[in-house]
C-alpha cells in the first residue's frame, strides 16, 4: 500500500487551534476515540515536536490553501474567535474570517461543522462580541453544511484563565471588589465536558443549536466566595458600583500587562448573558471542581496577551 493510500486510515477531523485551550481538549477526545486529527493554527511554529496531529496554517488570506487543508475531512471543530479587539482585528473582522473558513469547508466537502459560539448571541446586542457571534452563526447556517452550534458562557478546568486569575487575585489582595450586588449568575462548563459534547455532536445528523452549560449556576458573589474558600483567601469582598469595575480592571491590567476584564465583558455578565436556565449539557459541578483544585488554583497568573500575542 502506498504512503498516500488512506482507504484503511481512521476518519480525519480538523480542529482549529488544537494546541490551545478548548481545541486541545477536543483534539484529545477525538484521538481517544481513534480518529485522526489535523489542526489549522495561527501559530504552527508552536506545535510540539512530538505531536501526531497534522499541522496546517490558519491563513484566512489564502482561502484556496484553507480549502485544500479541509479536503477529505469529516468534521470541522471550530474554536476560532478573539476575546477582545486588538489593533485592526475586532469582532467584525473575526466574523469575516470565520466566513472564509466556513466557505472553505463547504468548498472542500466537509460533512459537518461543530462551532463554538456564546450564550445569548443577538444581532441587535449592544455588545460587539455577542452581536458578531450571532452573525458568525448566521454565516455558518448560510453555507448549508450540516452543523451543531454550541453556546458556552465560560469554561473552567485545564489551563482556563478566568477562574484561575480570580483565585490569583484572591490569594494576593486584601480586598476584592464585586460590581453591583453580585446577583448575576454564571453558568460554566468544564472544558472536558465541552470537548465530549463537541465530539458527540460531531456524529449527529442534521443541524442543532445547544447551550453548552454545566449543572450549577451560582451568582457571581457566590462564585467568588467559593473560590476564596477553596484557596484559603482572607480577602474581604466588597460591593462597589458597577461603573467602577471596568476602570479598576483596566488599571490592574496595566500593572499585569494584560487585559483582565473588558468593560463589555463586565456589563454583559451583569446583564445576565453568562447564564441560562436550560438543561445542563455538562456533568462536572463547578463547586466540586473548585474544592478539588483549590490548593493549586491561582498559584500562577495566566496572561491572556502572552498566550495569544507575545
Amino acid at each position: 500500500m502506498s504512503g498516500s493510500d488512506t482507504s484503511h486510515s481512521p476518519p480525519l477531523d480538523v480542529v482549529t487551534g488544537a494546541f490551545g485551550y478548548s481545541g486541545a481538549a477536543i483534539a484529545a477526545q477525538l484521538r481517544e476515540s481513534g480518529r485522526r486529527v489535523r489542526t489549522l493554527t495561527a501559530h504552527p511554529e508552536r506545535a510540539p515536536s512530538h505531536t501526531d496531529i497534522e499541522v496546517h496554517p490558519l491563513d484566512f488570506d489564502d482561502r484556496p490553501r484553507l480549502t485544500e487543508a479541509l479536503r477529505g475531512v469529516e468534521t470541522l471543530y471550530n474554536t476560532y474567535w478573539i476575546r477582545f479587539p486588538r489593533g485592526s482585528l475586532d469582532h467584525a473582522a473575526a466574523t469575516a474570517r470565520s466566513q472564509v473558513l466556513f466557505q472553505a469547508a463547504a468548498d472542500a466537502g466537509v460533512q459537518r461543522v461543530v462551532h463554538l459560539s456564546i450564550t445569548h448571541p443577538g444581532m441587535d446586542s449592544p455588545y460587539s462580541y455577542f452581536r458578531e457571534k450571532a452573525r458568525t452563526e448566521a454565516a455558518l447556517v448560510g453555507t448549508g453544511v450540516p452543523h451543531t452550534i454550541l453556546r458556552p458562557a465560560i469554561l473552567f478546568g485545564g489551563s482556563g484563565v478566568l477562574l484561575n486569575n480570580i483565585a490569583w487575585l484572591l490569594r494576593r489582595i486584601p480586598v476584592f471588589a464585586v460590581g453591583g450586588d453580585g446577583s448575576y449568575r454564571i453558568r460554566g462548563i468544564h472544558v472536558d465536558d465541552l470537548a465530549r459534547l463537541c465530539v458527540t455532536e460531531g456524529t449527529r445528523t442534521g443541524s442543532a443549536v445547544l447551550d453548552a452549560v454545566g449543572p450549577e449556576r451560582p451568582t457571581f458573589d457566590e462564585l467568588v466566595r467559593t473560590i476564596a474558600e477553596a484557596v484559603g483567601s482572607r480577602a474581604r469582598l466588597v460591593h462597589v458600583p458597577g461603573a467602577l469595575v471596568p476602570p479598576v480592571a483596566s488599571a490592574l491590567g496595566l500593572f499585569l500587562r494584560d487585559r483582565l476584564l473588558t468593560a463589555d465583558e463586565y456589563r454583559a455578565m451583569a446583564d445576565g448573558l453568562a447564564d441560562t436556565d436550560g438543561p445542563a449539557t455538562g456533568t462536572t459541578a463547578l463547586s466540586d471542581w473548585l474544592r478539588h483544585e483549590g490548593p493549586t488554583l491561582g498559584r500562577h497568573y495566566a496572561n491572556e496577551l502572552t498566550r495569544h500575542y507575545r
